[in-house]
Order: structure tokens, then sequence, then C-alpha cells
């Protein structure tokens, strides 16, 4: 990529999207292109090849994606698969059809077998049955690394397939009923911690932000006591979903971005096929190869949040897949390697969300 040449980032304001939009701010690409959702709905073919038309992007990264946690995935399984194979189609479609030079896929480790040997691999892909609880998820992501897989071979494009671990950082999703694990912990313990306090001014100003089942910061005390208590937000005790046994495996966003533009810069896909009459497995995995419990996070994210409640958890809901730890050794053996690690990580995306409420 040339400083001057235009880049689109489709989701440049989601989590991926915007640590993307900034980490090539922050090395000099000046002409960045970006819609908002409002602006353009990925999901609409006919929108999606005019402002392909009318842009002709020489580059782009496809961060935009239907997203959430073990509870969004279990409620909405048809959103996930059907939304995700819908953008996908369209951007990279028209990326081919208007001759992008390069594009960047943001796929998602879930496309792993639940039983994958740990830490994965790149070959671990559709050897074995997947998770059930993110299944269409997951479906959606393989067939989005399969395309770009496939037009590379069939037409000699340059599209390349990332698979990051679980991330977060600036801008990420806390919205109760469909975001990640890290950050619903934060807002959890925070909102617990807040119950505990009597602080009502910075509640108010949480539910006013991110209202939870329609309920905002305007809301009586006993209607916003009633809907957190749904969510296992108490003053006396927080309560998260599973056992708290299962390990995962955490990466910082803007960490996740620079591997994202290390890669478009130095890496083909050329680079990464090899000999083989059969090609296949590609992708490259982005994460640290280190992981923790969800139970010691937990702690974690108690200890920087000062919360001194109890905090328990409920086995009768679902745990997910157990262990999900990537091996990121092709990137790193391509030149690139994450730093910062999961207590500097938790500590700035809490200060973070405190800074966002304010």
């Amino acid at each position: 990529m040339e400083k001057q040449s235009k880049i689109y980032v489709a989701g440049h304001r989601g989590l991926v999207g915007s640590a993307i939009w900034n980490n090539l701010q922050k090395k000099g690409y000046g002409n960045l292109v970006g819609r908002t959702h409002a602006e353009l709905d990925l999901m609409d073919p006919a929108a999606v090849h005019a402002f392909f038309e009318k842009e002709r992007p020489e580059y782009v990264f496809l961060a935009a994606a239907h997203v959430g946690g073990i509870l969004a995935n279990s409620r909405y399984r048809a959103d996930f698969i059907y939304n995700n194979l819908q953008i996908q189609q369209n951007v990279i479609g028209e990326s081919f059809r208007q001759g992008v030079k390069k594009l960047l896929f943001l796929g998602s480790t879930c496309i792993y077998p639940r039983e994958a040997p740990q830490p994965m691999r790149e070959d671990a892909l559709l050897t074995s049955p997947l998770e059930y609880t993110n299944e269409p998820y997951a479906i959606a992501k393989i067939a989005g690394l399969k395309m770009c897989e496939s037009f590379n071979l069939q037409y000699g494009t340059n599209y390349i397939a990332v698979m990051p671990t679980n991330l977060y950082g600036p801008n990420d999703n806390f919205h109760l009923e469909n975001s990640h694990v890290l950050p619903a912990m934060i807002r959890k313990v925070f909102l617990s911690h807040c119950l505990r306090q009597e602080n009502w001014e910075a509640i108010r100003r949480d539910l006013s932000l991110r209202p939870v089942e329609g309920v905002d910061g305007n809301a009586p005390e006993d209607e916003i006591r009633r809907i957190l208590n749904r969510y296992g937000i108490a003053p006396e005790a927080v309560t998260l979903w599973g056992t708290g046994k299962p390990l995962r495996e955490f990466l910082w966003s803007e960490e996740m971005a620079d591997a994202c533009v290390f890669i478009m810069e130095r890496i083909d896909f050329n680079d990464l096929k090899g000999d083989s009459p059969e090609v296949r497995n590609c992708h490259i995995n982005i994460g640290t190869g280190e992981e923790i419990s969800i139970g010691d996070l937990a702690r974690l994210i108690v200890r920087t949040v000062g919360y001194r409640g109890e905090l328990r958890f409920d086995a009768s809901k679902p745990d997910g897949t157990m262990r999900k730890l990537t091996d990121p050794s092709k990137l790193n053996a391509l030149g690139w390697r994450h730093r910062i690690g999961i207590e500097e990580g938790v500590q700035r995306l809490y200060d973070w969300y405190l800074q966002s409420i304010r």
C-alpha cells in the first residue's frame, strides 16, 4: 500500500474497524474511506455496488460483521449466519468486480473445531465438529475465508483472511444483551460496584449511554434495580454465566489492528499458499498464545474496579468451549508479535469505559 492509496475500511466505527482506521492514520495513510451503517447498509447489494462504483477503493479491510457473545449467538442464530454471509458476499464480490488490489478479511478463531488440539494451528480448520453455540457465526466466517481463498486460486486475486482471537479495547461493545465476555464483565462489575456504593449518578449516566432492554438513566430506581438484577447485577454480588473454568485468550484491539496493517503492507497470498497442489489453510491466526480462565479474568476485573461484593458463577448457564487458544507461530514467523498483556489491557479498557460515561 502507498500512503496516498485509497483504502476502504468496512466497519470503521466498530471495535475492529476503528482500531484499523486509527492505526492507518497514525502510519500516514491519508486517503481513507468509511461509511456508517446509516450511510451504507452492507447487506444491500445495490447500495454496496453503487458505493464501490463511486469510490473505487484500491485496498479493502473487511472488518464489518454481525457479532456478539454467547447469549446473542444462542438467541439469534439465523441473524448471525445470514447477516454475515450477506456482508461478505457483497463486499468481497464488489471488490473483485472493481479490481481491488488487495483485501483483508477478518474472521474469528471460532472457526476451529470444539475439540481442536490446543493451541490451535491454522491446519485444524474443518477437522471435526464446531462448538454448537456459535456454529452459525463460525460457518459464515469459514465461508468468507474460503471465498477469499477460492477467488485467489481461480482469478489470481490477493485476498488474505486473518483469524483474530478474542478482542477487547476502545469502542468495545458493552451492551449487556449482546456483548462479548470481557466488556460485559467489566460493565457488570462496575454497575454492581456503583449499586453497592449507592452511586446513582454513575449508574444513570451508564444507562443513559447504554440502555438495557429500553431502561435508561431516567427510569425509577426500583425499575433500574429490577432490570440489572436480571443480568446478575446486585449490590451484594455479581453473577456471571458458566462455571468460570473455561480458558480464553484475549488480544488488545489496537495490537490486532497493527498486525492487520503489517500483513497488508508486507504479506501476499503467494507467500502463504505453499507448493502443495491442494491449497488450504492460507489464513493467519492473530493472537497472543497466552490464556486465562474466565474465573481469573473476573477476579482481575473485580480487583481493577475495586468491587467489594461477592463474585458468583451460575453453572446452569453454558460455558461454551472449555479451551480456545490460538497458535500464532505463523504470524510470529512473518515478523509480528503482541506486547500488551491482559492486566495492562483490562486497566486500559476500564479507564476507557469510565471516560466514556463522563
